[in-house]
This record gives C-alpha cells, sequence and structure tokens, in this order.
C-alpha cells in the first residue's frame, strides 16, 4: 500500500518545440530547484511522480507531438506510474478551454505567461532574486538567451502573437547580469533568441536597441561567441552589421527568417516587404560584414500561391545562394489572417515544392562546402559520438546547421573547446577536417 506523504516530490520537465520555449522550461527548472524542490529535464527514467509538459502550438505537426506527449503522460497517470501531469507554454495558452474538456485527466493547465500559478501547485513562490540565473540544458558551453518576449507583427499565416502576446524587451542590464552568470558557469557562446530579436529595445528605449545590447554582451569576460537569431528583414537595425564587422566575438552568422522570394506572396504574407528590397538587404549584408553566413526559412504552399509566385521563390534562392535554408510547408492556423482565406494548395503540391527547394539548396549548400575544403576554421567542440569529435565553425548553429567531424581515432580534442581545425572533404551539409598543424 503507497503512503502519500512519506516520498518526496520529483518533478520531470519535457520540453517541446523551439529553444524559446527551452529557455522557459530552463527558468521552470531555476525556480522549481530555488524552492527546494527535486527536478530533472526530460528523464529517461521514470523515477518522477509529477510531470510538466511544456508544449508546442506553432505548426500542425508540432501541436500533434504535444497532445501525443499528454495522452502518453495521462496514459502513464491512469497506470499510477506517475501521480501529476501538468502542461503549460504555447499549445496551452491557446486552447486551453478545449483541453481541459478533452483531456480532463490532466491535473492543470497553464499559459505562457502563468509560472506563478504553476509554481504555486507546489507550494512554491517566484522567486526575484533568481532573475538572470538559470540552470541550462544544453550542453555547458553554450547556452540560449531569450531577449524578448512575443511579437507586435502582422505576419498573415502566424499564431505566435496569439500564444506569446506583444512585443516586450528585456532590459540590457537584465541580460548582461544573466550572461555573467553563464560565462561564470562556462558558457563560451550565447545564442541570442526572440520572436523578433530586430524589433529589441523599441518599447523599453523608444528606438532600436540591438547593436548597443550586442556590444554590451560582447564586453561580457569568458564568451568567446555571440550569435544572432530570428532578426526579422523589415526594419532590421544597419549598425548591427557595423558591430558585427567590429566585434571579433560577435559570429558572422544570422538567421534572418524572409518566408518566400515572390513580392506578390509577401504582400499576401503581410511581411511588409518586397523581393527587391530583401534583395538589397542582402546585398549591403554582404557588403558590410564579407564573410557573414545567412540563414533563412522559407514557407510552401501558403493559399494564393500560383506556379508563377513558386517560380519567383526559386529563382530567389537560386540567386540568394544562401548559406543555410529550411523550408516548412504552410499549415492552416485558425485566428490568423491566413486563415480567412481557402487552403487552396493540396499538401502533396505543398510538399513537392518544399522538396524542390532543398534539392536547389543541397546543391548550393555542396559547393559552399566544397570550397572550404583545404581551409583552417575555428571550431567549437560540442560532443564526443560514433568514434568521431562534432564540431561547428561560427557559421553554424546547434542544431538546424552543418556540422565539422574529427575522427577521434586519430585526434583527441576536449568537448567545449576550440580547435583550431583544417577542413579535408565535405558533403552538402557536413565537413569532415583535422587539427591543423602548427
Amino acid at each position: 500500500m503507497k503512503v502519500k506523504g512519506l516520498k518526496k516530490d520529483k518533478v520531470n520537465i519535457v520540453t517541446l518545440g523551439c529553444s524559446k520555449n527551452l529557455v522557459d522550461s530552463e527558468v521552470m527548472l531555476t525556480q522549481l530547484k530555488g524552492n527546494g524542490i527535486k527536478t530533472t529535464h526530460e528523464s529517461k527514467k521514470d523515477d518522477a511522480n509529477i510531470v510538466i509538459i511544456n508544449t508546442c502550438g506553432f505548426i500542425d505537426n508540432a501541436k500533434q507531438e504535444s497532445i501525443d506527449t499528454i495522452l502518453r503522460y495521462v496514459d502513464a497517470k491512469e497506470e499510477g506510474l506517475v501521480e501529476k501531469v501538468y502542461v503549460t507554454g504555447c499549445l496551452s495558452h491557446r486552447y486551453k478551454d478545449d483541453l481541459e474538456k478533452e483531456i480532463p485527466q490532466v491535473d492543470a493547465f497553464f499559459g505562457t505567461m502563468e509560472l506563478p500559478a504553476l509554481l504555486k501547485k507546489f507550494k512554491a513562490d517566484y522567486k526575484h532574486e533568481l532573475l538572470g540565473d538559470r540552470i541550462t540544458t544544453t550542453s555547458s558551453h553554450y547556452a540560449y538567451l531569450k531577449i524578448a518576449e512575443g511579437c507586435d507583427r502582422p505576419c498573415s499565416f502566424c499564431a505566435i502573437p496569439l500564444m506569446r502576446g506583444g512585443h516586450k524587451s528585456r532590459p540590457i542590464e537584465e541580460l548582461v547580469t544573466e550572461a555573467k552568470n553563464l560565462a561564470k558557469n562556462g558558457t563560451k557562446e550565447l545564442l541570442l533568441i526572440a520572436q523578433d530579436s530586430t524589433y529589441y529595445g523599441l518599447d523599453l528605449y523608444k528606438k532600436r536597441n540591438l547593436a548597443e545590447l550586442m556590444q554590451r554582451l560582447s564586453d561580457v569576460e569568458g564568451i568567446d561567441w555571440i550569435r544572432l537569431h530570428y532578426a526579422f528583414p523589415t526594419g532590421f537595425p544597419m549598425d548591427v552589421l557595423d558591430v558585427m564587422a567590429e566585434r571579433p566575438n560577435i559570429c558572422n552568422y544570422l538567421d534572418i527568417p524572409l518566408q518566400h522570394g515572390s513580392t506578390n506572396m509577401l504582400k499576401l504574407m503581410r511581411r511588409g516587404t518586397t523581393r527587391e528590397k530583401t534583395e538589397a538587404l542582402l546585398a549591403e549584408m554582404r557588403s558590410r560584414v564579407p564573410d557573414i553566413a545567412i540563414r533563412t526559412t522559407l514557407i510552401a504552399g501558403h493559399p494564393g500561391e500560383t506556379e508563377e509566385d513558386f517560380a519567383d521563390m526559386v529563382d530567389f534562392v537560386e540567386k540568394s545562394r544562401f548559406d543555410r535554408l529550411g523550408i516548412f510547408t504552410y499549415s492552416h492556423e485558425e485566428n490568423t489572417h491566413s486563415y480567412s482565406f481557402t487552403d487552396d494548395v493540396p499538401d502533396e503540391v505543398k510538399q513537392e515544392r518544399a522538396n524542390h527547394v532543398m534539392q536547389i539548396q543541397e546543391e548550393i549548400s555542396n559547393e559552399i562546402n566544397q570550397a572550404k575544403i583545404g581551409k583552417t576554421f575555428k571550431v567549437l567542440i560540442d560532443r564526443k559520438e560514433s568514434g568521431s569529435f562534432i564540431g561547428r565553425t561560427e557559421h553554424d548553429s546547434p542544431e538546424v546547421d552543418n556540422e565539422v567531424y574529427i575522427d577521434a581515432k586519430k585526434h583527441y580534442l576536449r568537448v567545449g573547446d576550440f580547435a583550431e581545425i583544417k577542413i579535408t572533404d565535405a558533403t552538402e551539409f557536413d565537413l569532415y577536417g583535422e587539427p591543423a598543424q602548427g
């Protein structure tokens, strides 16, 4: 017979979706531990009696994964393997009422801004003194730094403002404190993230202040690389490029989701720009930072996308020669502006178009990578796996970009250290190398 109250609670946090969600889970982990509660993140052991699922509600596939995960833990609860299941994050924020009706076995649902209410379930308080402290779940040598929350953009296809609210920048001082704490704990690379990093500072400082933030962060001792993600193209603050060119510890890397290459589609998507303006922006970026690696994401099959629009996108990809590119098929999201249109591109056509763009990108990536053979790059070693040390150059972000493989049987390197690596071979999405001599 189980006697309640003798065993101390242990909480397992399960994170789904993007790096912004991961930061939220790390803050949750820090707050729970700060309140003396035993916690773990995505534990493979079944020793936690309480599970918190941090969900994603971005597109259909992500929603399905979130629902499947909730159902899996609800089943575990019914089998007596866990005592309580709590659900938070974007899916929970957006569909709370529906989820409460459909999955009543969940003990409580919380929105994206309801961490204090979630903590109350553990008789815990939100500790403001822990602001700037964070237990990271990534490799100790890199960490995500969320510089803002929410988004003010009117993009027709996007449900993020419904789940995350309007844009709210975090003060520079708070971010610098957090960066210093991360550096003290061994973080060498900061990955700056937000729903829209281009907008940073407008609400707090009445001007786009991303360049000053990056300067201040680059002054933090121990931070060797700073990498910028999710920069919206419209209104991009060009002084960021000057800081990138001046500061050696700011990576010559930019993640800038462009979404399409057809002016007609950009207008339908309410992106506030044209193909011509986008191409001028890319040219300016490459002129000011000649070694910049540009990553983008695109959407195939948005309502109204004709064969001609898609041909424009293909031409745009071929001419722009992005270093990194990802493409999603359009997901018809209720309560967005695009939902008022008919989802008129069949799923198989969306997928064919996405595949076609990726085939073009594979050829571009292969050509770019082949040109790296014989050159030497500073590489951050992320892990050792299957007989190889695996790392990244400054042109690559974790999980989404190219990796560099070094034979661990022939060479010894330390995970978390930088090494000068000479590239000896390359494929479309990976590089192979060996430590440079001398």
